[in-house]
């Protein structure tokens, strides 16, 4: 299995896991013993928010697997699809692995689920049933994959995996289903929240029970996991019952059609745009095959509680007047294929925006896509449409607990031990300082990255110098984990400074070179006015190719090939300050 270390721009991160062991409080692992420790190993989800969330929970012979994730690729990870978890740490334990269980269905918890578990041997894995469905119907859309060996769980349902006992918990989030893990085990309890927030007043499915979550404080709770990403969002989470207020008021004014943009995976907001829409005689149009599909499970598994015949098709949409029409679209962060940038740029099949439409983004800003979303804006105001946004007014609530709310689960849990999850180490940060207002010990605040093992024995934890593998395994296409740094490296030096390719006739008996070697510039510089240039570079290259024949007994196409890289890419960086890659082919004639 191969793993990569990521280069950004033209610097490489540099290694912090010799530092790591001081700004973490590391120390050593305990020392052996008869008795096993338990293990709880970070293989994605520290370090990063939306990322390939993935952890491990290991004592003696029996391991179970929370979350199975991806990460969408960052810009200095060109042609990269996404990123999953590296599983290396399991690849001879796998007799071992009694069970991935999976907290909800987001992406950044179930998408890496196609490619990793074939790698681990394909265990059973265990969800609730929405959740289950998503992973099904991804795992569908991979053909050479062999079915999962999925089984559905039931909120408030207990399970054994080896020595550890497994109860799934009703959790809020912005997705139905969604579950905190009660995970006994021979040291104590591990409480995992998943990603959760505290909403007394959700709509379309029951609060979570906190009086349970305090009784399972008042039993006693060895460590608790918990979600970091609203860590640094003051406050407490506005109510779902808010955002259906706010998004009522803005239906019961609009005039024309509404566009509203969400997440595909924000199930709870797209039946609340419907039902609303219903509410006002509209119609609406789903656009995006995702959202569709999500649908589309909600209403197999009995959770839709709107009228279905509410939803009808473009064509028919373009029948009635704009009053009575919503579309519920994808695109809310400006990206270039989905439904809203096409609508905003007239390259939609069916629709375009009209003067007194209104659009709202109803999800935040996912940190980078600032700059497309503005453009997206601007589109749309260019064209006179009506914009609302999560700043102007509340129209979209995240699935994560802010700082009062993670405050509040601190207390209703009192752990012994806490380690921050899911999100950047900043936010890991200021979840552990949460705790440590509330008087935790600094000692008993254990902060992590993605690989450092923290080891538990007779109910003392410590994060350990130890570290496992935990680099991204990139995917790309068909290829799992086959990209090493160079690849990864040459990508980011082409969309940087673009290539040339230099093709070179030699004759083998007198060393010449037979015509003018052929230039080709791919994203370096326009060829037809840069013709000084290019003669320029011919004319070296004939130099140096002569050059290195005459030093030798004869031509060697390899020897040849390197000093036309190395000597050309110099000669080019003299001339413009840049350095394009270059890929010379010789052949003798």
């Amino acid at each position: 299995m191969n793993e990569t270390t990521i280069k950004r721009g033209t610097t490489f991160i540099r290694d912090l896991s010799q530092e790591s062991d001081r700004y973490l409080n590391t120390k050593p692992s305990f020392p052996k013993s008869d008795k096993p420790t338990l293990r709880i190993i970070p293989l994605g989800g520290s370090e990063e928010i939306g990322g390939r969330n993935m952890t491990v929970i290991e004592y003696g012979k029996d391991i179970i697997a929370v979350d199975l994730g991806l990460k969408f690729p960052e810009e200095d990870q060109p042609g990269i699809d996404y990123i999953v978890p590296n599983p290396t740490y399991l690849r001879d334990k796998l007799d071992n692995l009694r069970a991935v269980l999976i907290t909800h269905g987001h992406m950044d918890h179930i998408g890496g689920v196609p490619q990793v578990m074939s790698m681990i041997g394909n265990p059973p894995i265990y969800a609730t049933p929405l959740t289950m469905a998503m992973m099904h119907r991804r795992q569908s859309e991979n053909t050479s994959l062999p079915p999962l060996n999925g089984h559905v769980v039931k909120h408030g349902e207990t399970l054994r995996f080896g020595v550890f006992k497994v109860t799934f918990l009703h959790i809020n989030h912005s997705i139905p289903d969604s579950a905190a893990l009660k995970i006994e085990t021979p040291e104590g309890v591990i409480l995992h929240t998943g990603d959760f927030k505290i909403d007394e007043t959700p709509l379309g499915e029951e609060p979570a029970d906190l009086d349970m979550y305090r009784r399972i404080g008042d039993e006693g709770v060895l460590l608790l996991l918990s979600d970091s990403t609203g860590a640094q969002k003051p406050g407490t989470a506005i109510s779902e019952t808010t955002i259906q207020t706010n998004l009522d008021t803005i239906f019961e004014g609009a005039k024309g059609r509404v566009i509203a943009a969400t997440f595909s995976s924000m199930l709870n907001r797209l039946q609340q745009i419907i039902k609303i829409s219903e509410k006002y005689g509209r119609k609406v149009v789903v656009e995006g095959f995702s959202m569709r599909t999500n649908l589309q499970l909600l209403k197999d598994l009995g959770y839709t509680d709107f009228n279905e015949k509410v939803i009808i098709s473009a064509q028919e949409a373009l029948k009635m007047p704009p009053e009575k029409v919503t579309i519920l679209c994808t695109g809310s962060q400006g990206e270039d294929n989905a439904a809203l940038m096409r609508i905003a740029n007239k390259e939609h099949r069916f629709f375009h925006v009209d003067k007194g439409d209104t659009v709202i983004f109803s999800s935040s800003v996912i940190p980078g896509n600032e700059g497309s979303i503005q453009k997206l804006k601007d589109l749309l105001a260019r064209q006179r449409a009506r914009i609302i946004h999560y700043k102007m007014m509340d129209v979209h609530v995240g699935g994560h607990a802010p700082r009062e709310d993670l405050k509040r689960m601190l207390e209703l849990i009192r752990p012994k031990y806490i380690q921050p999850i899911y999100g950047d180490f900043y936010s890991l940060k200021l979840h552990g300082d949460i705790a440590k207002e509330l008087g935790m010990d600094r000692d008993h605040i254990l902060l992590t990255d993605n690989g450092r093992v923290v080891e538990v024995l007779n109910g003392e934890a410590r994060v350990t110098k130890e570290r496992v593998p935990a680099h991204n395994l990139m995917v790309d296409g068909l290829g799992v984990g086959d990209l090493r740094e160079v690849v990864i490296r040459d990508r980011q030096h082409m969309a940087q400074d673009g290539m040339i390719t230099v093709i070179v006739l030699v004759d083998p008996k007198t060393g010449k070179v037979i015509q003018d070697p052929e230039v080709i510039s791919k994203g370096f510089v326009y060829m037809k006015s840069s013709f000084k240039l290019v003669q320029a570079i011919q004319k070296e290259v004939r130099a140096i190719v002569e050059g290195k024949i005459s030093e030798g007994s004869g031509p060697n196409q390899e020897y040849i090939k390197r000093a036309i890289t190395e000597q050309l890419g110099e000669f080019i960086f003299e001339k413009t300050q840049r350095r394009p890659m270059v890929l010379p082919t010789v052949i003798e004639l």
